[in-house]
Formats: structure tokens, sequence, C-alpha cells
């Protein structure tokens, strides 16, 4: 093959390599208020994507207004789309563990029932291994058990519009202390239900997202 043709069939292999979309996998956590784990995660390098959603439970396309009433199974959950060549799966499960109270089984923070219970939502076998060895780890670092179970996952149904991105919205919304900025009205929640010194007050230095 004469020497120009191998340039250009090299510089060909090269285009299509730098053409071709990134590697992308799944993770679904849950760890209380939906809000709260989407704001953590999205601001991780090799993150892309955060939706802020249900899952765990029985019923198809569920409401807010459905899970919150306890009756569905479902838990509110985050789902993560992030480049395994950036961040690694065990690198997002240790991230999720150290910003949740795991040994609480009843809820989050000041959130309270089956919905804002801890979870991960582990897909295939793979995934399964390294959040068990994550969760048996962090009950050996508190001495203590820990009530995030791995659970197999399940369909994964966003949430209403209203829901994505919350954090930092702009929107005007009513708190029991008049209106307030969106983001605002989230950042008051936040240190409101107690979730930071929670997470700091288990974790101590190894404690994630928090100022």
């Amino acid at each position: 093959m004469a020497p120009t043709l191998i340039r250009a069939l090299f510089a060909l292999i090269a285009a299509l390599a730098l053409s071709a979309p990134a590697r992308a996998d799944t993770a679904i956590f849950a760890g209380g208020c939906f809000w709260c784990v989407e704001s953590n995660f999205e601001h991780v390098p090799g993150v892309s994507d955060v939706v802020s959603g249900y899952t765990g439970g029985t019923l198809d396309n569920p409401t807010y207004d459905d899970v919150t009433s306890e009756t569905t199974g479902h838990y509110e959950s985050v789902q993560i789309t992030f480049d395994p060549a950036k961040v690694s799966y065990a690198k997002l499960v240790d991230l999720f563990l150290h910003s949740t109270d795991v040994v609480d089984a009843d809820g989050q923070f000041c959130d309270r029932g089956p919905s804002y219970r801890s979870a991960i939502f582990a897909n295939g076998p793979d995934q399964t291994a390294t959040a068990k060895a994550a969760v048996a780890q962090a009950a050996t670092d508190l001495g203590q058990p820990v009530a995030t179970p791995v659970l197999p996952a399940q369909h994964f149904w966003p949430a209403e519009a209203y829901h994505q991105n919350y954090w930092r919205g702009t929107n005007i919304v009513w708190t029991r202390r008049g209106p307030k900025e969106q983001s605002s009205a989230y950042q008051f929640y936040r240190q409101a239900c107690g979730r930071d010194d929670r997470v700091k007050a288990l974790w101590g230095p190894k404690a994630a997202f928090v100022e």
C-alpha cells in the first residue's frame, strides 16, 4: 500500500475516533430529597447529567403526589449519567455513601417515610458487587450496621419538570419566610433540614459535598 494511502487511512481512523460519542454509563441512587442529591452530583467531574425521579415501586408513571403518599413503594432518586473513563462507579458510590445518613433506615434528615429512604439501585452484577463492597466498608468504618440496601435497578421514572435543577432555579416560590427565588429557597431548606450538619457529624473529615 502506498505511503500516501496509508497516511490517509490513519487520518480517517483518527477522525472517526475523535467523532465517536463518549462511552456513558448510569448510576441510580436514592438519598432522601432528590433536589439535594442532584445538586451534589452535578458538580462531579465526569458526570454529564443528573435527573431527579422515582424508582423502586409498583406504579407506572408516578407523580410526586403519588410517591409522597407512601403507597407506591417508590423512592425519590436520581439517575446519574457519567463517563467511566473520567469517574468510576466506585467513586460515585463512595461519594453517595459519604453524603448520606447511611445508618437511618426510616428516611433522610428531616424527610421521613419510605419514599425518602436511602438505597443504591445497581445495574448488573458489576455494579452490585462494587456497591456491596462499599457498603460493607462503610459499616466497618462506622463500626455499626449500614441501613442503605443495594437493590436491583428498576425502571427509573423522571420527576416532573419543576423538580429538575430545582437547586439552581430562578422562579419565585412561596416559603414560610415569604417569597424567595427558588435557589435561595433550596439553600434554606437544605440548611434547615440539617443535611450537611448530620453528614459531617456522621462521617467527619470523610463527609462529601458539605461546606
